[in-house]
């Protein structure tokens, strides 16, 4: 939170003020999809809305910026016309530690989008998530390749992602027979 002095009447004011801000561009939906990301995510919400003036580009009074806060992460979200896409090139991470978790963000996410793979979807506004468990990062660092490679491998399979099959490459069960230890011959 930062302190300083507003340019136009000299009262302080707060504003919050990260390092890094991820700064979203959308064409005209940038207030619809702040409000869509707001619903969805617990202590998120709408800080502030900035409107286009006379200078423009955009018409006088439509929505310019949306400052928005999702479970404590703030983003910008601007309304700069047609010229640039949203790709996969960027994607937010929701780390989820269940797979009811995993399901209910799926679920709210791609309604109205698509579904990729490998754990990503991109949402009705174009924007790519990528939807894991929290338990993904120690699977795939483990100095045990086999195991990170029956990671991968079982990832590469799924779309939306199926942390008992991810648990069960990782310990070496075969899918298919409920848990019980592939042996070697």
């Amino acid at each position: 939170m930062a302190r300083v002095a507003s340019p136009l009447s000299g009262r302080t004011i707060f504003l919050f003020m990260q390092k890094i801000t991820p700064f979203l561009w959308f064409d005209t939906q940038a207030e619809d999809a702040a409000k869509f990301y707001v619903s969805i995510f617990k202590k998120s919400k709408i800080r502030t809305v900035t409107r286009y003036g006379e200078a423009g580009p955009g018409p006088k009074g439509s929505v310019m910026t949306v400052v928005f806060e999702l479970a404590g992460q703030e983003f910008i979200a601007l309304n700069g016309g047609p010229h640039h896409k949203l790709t996969e090139a960027f994607s937010c991470v929701v780390n989820c530690k269940t797979q009811k978790e995993i399901d209910w963000y799926w679920k709210k996410l791609v309604k109205g989008g698509k579904e990729i793979q490998c754990g990503w979807l991109k949402d009705k506004f174009g924007l790519c998530w990528q939807v894991v468990p929290t338990t993904l990062g120690p699977m795939l660092q483990d100095k045990d390749l086999a195991r990170t490679n029956r990671v991968m491998e079982a990832i590469f399979g799924m779309v939306k992602i199926d942390l008992a099959a991810l648990q069960r490459a990782y310990r070496n069960f075969p899918a298919k027979t409920g848990g019980r230890k592939r042996t070697t011959r």
